[in-house]
């Protein structure tokens, strides 16, 4: 599959159709269930913070037409978790200085194919971020090739291909459209030289309805006549629809097997030669656990920022209350991300990580100061597996 990401300005409405505040006619409720959804700030207090800092950091206001809070709708995979995308969060940040702080995966929109009547899923996530540079205060100003190394990071954090660009893009949509046009009169013709076949054979003729008149002459029953044409016609129409439409799901299904099968063979491949090298070379195997648990580690940051924005009155000067917070942030990360309890432990053998991350959930930041004894670390008490 090939991913694309594109920032504009934020809606008005954006949270409201993000977190699902209200119901849409053009969502599948049943499927709502499977979004996810991670946000650090409100869209209206991040906009409060970027004004003030602007005028603290630069001696003016922030310009009437300046965007300073953007969206970008995100193309991604079925199996596509929060981690990945929070990894692609922390890389534009890293190189773009673009600070993402909502993340939104939706699953239950899509479309119902008008002719095999098949729903097709629209995966996708929304990715809100903040502009302002904080050199300067104002908004960040990227170069054109910073939007294609936009699309470089997408690809690369969410394990997908690239989309092509833009001008590029357009032009195969269009021919796209015009060969899908192509086929659709091409169908037509199939369909009338068919039906017009069949009008001109023998059983054509049983359409025919004769009654004899008054003088026993055999005229034909024009209503009769046409009533059966028009049933005939319907048959023939229902018949060839269908025909057409299990032939064009079956040739669909061939091509996405085939492309399935493909990708899983690159796939193994990719996983042979890295494990091979991971095997073979403990200082990849060490840069590649480094990196794993570095991600890990962003994700529970981002998350436990989260839970402190969901429950700001909640007491957490109980060391006990703290420890069962914790375990349930990473139980919530392990299930969305299939990251196993294993990391969470090699994390939290860091004695200055653990002090960062508690710390974080019970004071709101990672620098506050405090004795040993005020924090419920690794070797006091591990991160129980759930």
């Amino acid at each position: 599959m090939k991913t694309s990401i594109n920032f504009k300005t934020v809606k008005s409405d954006s949270e409201t159709h993000n977190f699902r505040k209200k119901t849409f006619d053009y969502i599948r409720k049943d499927l709502t269930s499977k979004n996810e959804y991670w946000m650090e700030q409100k869209i209206v207090d991040r906009i409060q913070q970027i004004e003030a800092y602007c005028k603290e950091k630069s001696g003016r206001k922030l310009q009437k037409n300046a965007m300073p809070v953007r969206e970008a709708v995100v193309v991604i995979k079925e199996d596509t978790t929060m981690l990945e995308l929070q990894n692609l969060a922390k890389r534009l940040e890293e190189e773009m200085k673009i600070r993402v702080f909502q993340i939104a995966i939706h699953k239950d929109e899509g479309h119902t194919d008008k002719d095999t009547k098949e729903w097709k899923p629209n995966y996708h996530a929304h990715l809100v971020a903040d502009w302002q540079d904080l050199e300067t205060g104002k908004t960040l100003k990227h170069q054109s090739y910073h939007y294609s190394k936009m699309q470089d990071l997408t690809a690369e954090c969410l394990n997908m291909e690239r989309g092509i660009s833009g001008s590029k893009g357009r032009l195969e949509a269009i021919e796209f459209k015009i060969q899908q046009r192509e086929e659709d009169l091409k169908v037509l013709e199939e369909r009338f030289n068919s039906m017009k076949s069949e009008m001109s054979s023998r059983k054509s003729e049983e359409l025919i309805v004769k009654e004899n008149d008054f003088l026993g002459f055999k005229k034909i029953k024009t209503d009769k006549t046409i009533a059966n044409y028009e049933k005939a016609f319907r048959t023939y129409k229902s018949t060839i629809f269908k025909n057409e439409t299990e032939l064009d799901s079956k040739s669909k299904q061939i091509v996405e097997l085939n492309t399935k099968v493909d990708d899983l063979k690159k796939q193994v491949y990719q996983f042979k030669s890295k494990n091979a090298v991971l095997l073979s070379n403990p200082t990849v195997f060490a840069s590649e656990k480094k990196k794993y648990l570095d991600s890990v580690t962003y994700i529970l940051e981002r998350e436990i920022k989260f839970s402190r924005y969901r429950s700001p009155n909640l007491d957490r000067t109980n060391k006990q209350n703290l420890i069962s917070e914790m375990e349930k942030i990473a139980q919530k990360i392990s299930q969305e991300n299939t990251v196993p309890f294993a990391a969470f432990n090699e994390i939290f053998k860091d004695t200055e990580i653990t002090y960062q991350l508690f710390s974080l959930l019970q004071f709101g930041n990672n620098s506050t100061n405090y004795e040993i004894e005020d924090i419920p670390i690794q070797n006091k008490r591990k991160i129980k597996r759930l």
